[in-house]
């Protein structure tokens, strides 16, 4: 019986395959997305940075997550954000078009990669040692903001010759922007421009700078990314008091907007996500170089132009990479 018992023991075990213990399969990497502002205004770029990421191979949801810390627009919160994605151990933090949260997160960790996409130079804000070797545990993309404060400066000099002066709204709560304030000032000393400038956070305080606006001289909107989600109120704004309006993105100009000078953001966000995928797949920031911007646009809305009673010059209209009729 127990010879029997163990012949069929053998062939039950013949019969069934033999269940080893799997090797553990490597966890997906994970995308820590920091930012300062809210997802609806950002929508389209956000979608333009997935596309880079599958162009580098990385598709969400299937060998990538990403784990998003939205502040609404309230910079307080991005510390706590920060150090939640640090905790979490995320594989990389993307700051796109977030200076505030680019802070924030180089605050957080001198280990885990960082990648921004700001204005400002990295090098002044202590992100990188150099652009070229950043040294640390960041790199990214910057549009270098002094070179484009001047050129939207003489952009409004040009369209508003007789203006008296241009008025520039920056947001205070912004750490960049008493340097931006200093950057303005050089430029508009060397272009001959009476500067006007005011300071706003609030859509109250925004609606009391628009109050005091001479009618007829222009306003250049600051980089800013609670003032990229209030497009439509500054839109809006321009229209009702008559101020001629530069922007510093396209989508801007798009909903309405009189003319944009910058980087063209959903491209940057694209280039953006092609890096990230290089650092999951290995790069150090450290030896990866801060980047420019690929691609930069001037755009001019015509309509709005004719709602405001503004000839815009011919010429500049040629140098416009695309002009809305």
């Amino acid at each position: 019986m127990e010879r029997r018992a163990f012949i069929t023991l053998l062939g039950g075990a013949a019969a069934s395959p033999l269940i080893l213990p799997r090797p553990s399969q490597a966890a997906m990497p994970v995308i820590g997305f920091l930012h300062s502002a809210s997802l609806e205004p950002n929508a389209k770029r956000l979608e333009a940075f997935k596309r880079g990421l599958q162009s580098a191979g990385f598709i969400e949801g299937q060998n990538v997550a990403i784990d998003y810390r939205w502040a609404g627009g309230q910079n307080a919160k991005l510390p706590e954000l920060a150090s939640e994605l640090v905790k979490a151990q995320v594989a990389v933090i993307a700051t796109l078009s977030s200076t505030p949260a680019t802070r924030a997160a180089k605050a957080a960790t001198s280990t885990i990669p960082i990648f921004f996409l700001i204005a400002e130079d990295p090098i002044e804000l202590g992100l990188v040692a150099s652009l070229n070797r950043p040294g640390g545990n960041a790199t990214g993309i910057s549009s270098q903001n002094a070179e484009l404060v001047a050129k939207r400066l003489g952009l409004l000099r040009e369209l508003a010759p007789q203006a008296s002066g241009i008025a520039v709204l920056l947001n205070s709560a912004n750490p960049n922007a008493k340097p931006t304030a200093t950057q303005l000032q050089q430029a508009a000393a060397q272009l001959g421009v009476q500067l006007d400038l005011r300071e706003a956070v609030t859509d109250s305080e925004i609606e009391a700078a628009y109050d005091t606006l001479k009618p007829g001289n222009p306003l250049l909107i600051g980089t800013d990314p609670s003032y990229f989600a209030r497009r439509a109120t500054f839109i809006a704004l321009s229209a009702r008091h008559r101020i001629p309006t530069m922007f510093d993105n396209r989508e801007s100009v798009d909903a309405g907007g009189l003319i944009g000078y910058g980087q063209n953001t959903e491209s940057s966000w694209e280039q953006a996500g092609i890096y990230v995928g290089r650092i999951l797949k290995g790069a150090s920031p450290a030896e990866l170089p801060v980047m420019r911007p690929v691609k930069f646009e001037f755009i001019i809305n015509l309509r709005t132009a004719k709602a405001l009673g503004i000839e815009v010059p011919l010429a500049m209209q040629a140098r416009a990479d695309e002009v809305l009729d």
